[in-house]
């Protein structure tokens, strides 16, 4: 069983669980898992050539040649998180987003560069830990479809924006709404959001209006607002969009169920958790940090 881990390192029982067979198969027979085994291994399942060019994935701070100890899974590189990783035991943290794009100019613990990525890679280098991710490659895999058309119980139908990493791989599932939910309107399908991602969403567009198209785009969808329109998509479902590029959209006639770029990532964390079991890393190995609750509203929070 994956364990999931509160903000603190707390461990958290009453989040749920992702569900794992035992021990997963060796990386090779004989051989220890190493963290350059565990890279090879994800990245044959989330390949570089699916990757935006500016992106940067893999093994990005670490030893490859260390023996795996134990993986901590989360959203975001932060030094919470690696010291979480570290005190769990961890020598990997394994995110969606990456720790840096571009190389941090300074890579030191000063306070008076607190927001510069190298305070991060400083903090992995000291506690051992390992960091690793596989953003754009994952945001365009399978599994990530798989996981948000299962979430959001819509059936998929095509990209609509293709990449250029293979067919049926590009930004935005084109999805349309199952006959047995039909007709369904924004109001509840915004309700379904709610209850999928653990957020009120902003929504754009008259609540009342029904919709049989959906386009899903988790993270930025600037880059997809345009096919919705050109589709005449009932709605879109992102993670963010611009507040002019949202107002131009709605009074196009694009209803927008806006979630949070962190709030429609976050259950990518348990795709990459199964995928690190599935890569050889003991289930019992394997948590999950919870980073829900980096920020909150005050009219939902019970002081």
């Amino acid at each position: 069983m994956i364990t999931i881990e509160g903000p603190e390192g707390t461990e958290r029982n009453d989040l749920a669980t992702v569900a794992s067979g035992g021990i997963a198969k060796p990386a090779q027979a004989g051989l220890p898992l190493t963290v350059g085994l565990l890279e090879k291994a994800l990245l044959e399942r989330y390949p570089r050539s699916d990757a935006e060019s500016w992106d940067c994935m893999g093994l990005l701070v670490g030893d490859p040649s260390k023996p795996v100890k134990g993986v901590c899974v989360a959203l975001d590189v932060t030094k919470a998180a690696i010291r979480t990783a570290a005190a769990c035991g961890a020598n990997v943290l394994l995110t969606h987003h990456p720790a840096f794009l571009s190389a941090p100019p300074v890579i030191s613990p000063s306070r008076e560069i607190a927001t510069s990525p190298g305070v991060n890679v400083w903090e992995a280098v000291q506690s051992g830990v390992a960091l690793m991710n596989f953003h754009t490659a994952l945001d365009v895999s399978d599994d990530a479809r798989n996981l948000f058309m299962g979430l959001l119980k819509l059936d998929y139908q095509s990209m609509a924006v293709p990449a250029d990493a293979g067919e049926g791989k590009g930004y935005g599932y084109l999805c349309s709404v199952r006959a047995q939910d039909a007709p369904l309107s924004l109001a509840q399908l915004a309700a379904r959001c709610t209850s999928v991602f653990g957020r009120t969403p902003r929504v754009w567009g008259d609540r009342r209006s029904m919709v049989a198209s959906v386009v899903f785009a988790n993270g930025s969808a600037g880059n997809v607002v345009e096919a919705c329109l050109a589709n005449k998509t009932d709605c879109l479902i992102c993670g963010e969009l611009g507040y002019h590029l949202a107002l131009d959209a709605s009074q196009a006639g694009l209803c927008i169920i806006e979630l949070g770029h962190d709030a429609s990532e976050l259950p990518l964390t348990a795709v990459l958790a199964e995928a690190a079991v599935e890569s050889g890393v003991s289930a019992d190995a394997v948590r999950v940090i919870d980073q829900a609750r980096n920020w909150s509203c005050y009219d939902s929070t019970r002081l």
